[in-house]
């Protein structure tokens, strides 16, 4: 295989970026991923970014992030009060994992909501697996209530049971039309 830009040199490997083979007078970086000088000069980083202005506490008010970092090969993390990537970390975190007061994504971590796939919080947790004080999802795990096909919890509303605690809380916050019709 020859270089991209030198046809008659050989080439030492391929650009971790473009993935063009390059020879070594076209080796812009080398470690820890080699990388050609077209797109050193590019600068180091593959995707999309966008940071507001404004900040709190040092914290970007909005940043939005995908991709990855071309240098370490590793995705980039959105991190913001809100925050909207790949990987999400902040006040509202959206992505694909999410980690921060309200989180919504594919695995989601939140202290006060998570909702997705995988919704791990201490507050309300929605989702495929569902784990929290209050879990509604496919497998519910709730420290105070759990909702759902299959669910663990002091008080659960499931496919066999529809405990009292568990139908007064859905009540109180869905009406009766959020039980189900096992529980009216």
């Amino acid at each position: 295989m020859n270089c991209f830009t030198h046809a008659q040199a050989a080439a030492v490997g391929l650009c971790a970026v473009c993935q063009k083979a390059v020879c070594h007078e076209c080796v812009g970086r080398d470690a820890p991923r080699l990388i050609c000088k077209t797109c050193v000069e590019r600068g180091p980083r593959v995707g999309y970014e966008y940071r507001s202005e404004s900040t709190i506490a040092g914290w970007p008010l909005v940043h939005v992030s995908a991709g990855i970092d071309a240098v370490t090969m590793r995705p980039k993390v959105a991190r913001g009060l809100i925050a909207i990537g790949n990987i999400a970390v902040g006040g509202l975190a959206i992505g694909g994992v999410a980690c921060g007061v309200l989180a919504i994504g594919g695995a989601s971590i939140g202290l006060a909501f998570a909702f997705g796939g995988a919704a791990l919080g201490l507050g309300v947790s929605i989702g495929g697996l569902a784990v929290g004080s209050v879990a509604i999802g496919g497998a519910a795990v709730g420290f105070l209530y759990a909702i759902g096909g299959g669910a663990l919890g002091p008080a659960v509303i499931d496919g066999r049971h529809c405990q009292d605690a568990a139908r007064e809380f859905v009540r109180r916050w869905l009406g009766e039309a959020g039980l189900p019709p096992s529980c009216r």
